[in-house]
């Protein structure tokens, strides 16, 4: 399974694990298994944590929550008291602890302690009025991100998986016009 992470925040990482929401939607976390690879995936959270199928349910619930508050944010709408309840339940579990060694810093934790890492981040980025948050500008991408370019004018999610086609179309349009 290959996870992007790209929205410069886990909890809009963890949003991006469904894939084209608009179309056909492709949940990349379907399974325990998923979700223990994704949060091995994430930097920003503790390694090796085992999942079942109740922390799956929790970790989707928490995810849509979140998707939602942030599209109510985007669009300038009241947070809805359900999802709230999510991510502030959620985000009142355990943190992860930190551990120093040789290697550097490594967060350690159960799987509850790394949706909790989630929850706070959503609700610091959700809170900040300062923050740009704005969906990938590529049709077929449904990924959410901070933009925090210059002048804030970025319209895809990543480089790697967005940016290259929305130059490389936009360069075509340009070399080669439609009548």
């Amino acid at each position: 399974m290959h996870f992007a992470f790209v929205s410069g925040n886990p909890a809009l990482d963890l949003v991006a694990t469904v894939e084209s929401r608009r179309d056909q939607p492709r949940d990349l976390l379907a399974t325990p298994a998923d979700l223990e690879q994704w949060v091995l995936a994430c930097d920003e959270l503790p390694d090796q944590v085992p999942a079942d199928p109740a922390a799956l349910t929790c970790a989707l619930r928490l995810r849509e929550a979140i998707h939602q508050l942030a599209l109510d944010r985007m669009g300038s709408r009241p947070y809805t008291p359900a999802d709230l309840d999510i991510v502030n339940n959620a985000a009142a579990g355990p943190p992860p602890a930190l551990r120093l060694s040789a290697a550097g810093i490594h967060l350690t934790g159960d799987l509850h302690a790394a949706l909790a890492h989630v929850a706070r981040s959503a609700i610091t980025l959700l809170a900040d009025p300062h923050t740009c948050l704005k969906e990938c500008g590529r049709p077929t991408c449904t990924r959410l991100y901070l933009d925090r370019s210059r002048g804030t004018r970025r319209t895809w999610c990543g480089m790697q998986a967005c940016g290259n086609r929305v130059k490389a179309a936009a360069y075509r349009a340009r070399k080669h016009p439609t009548p």
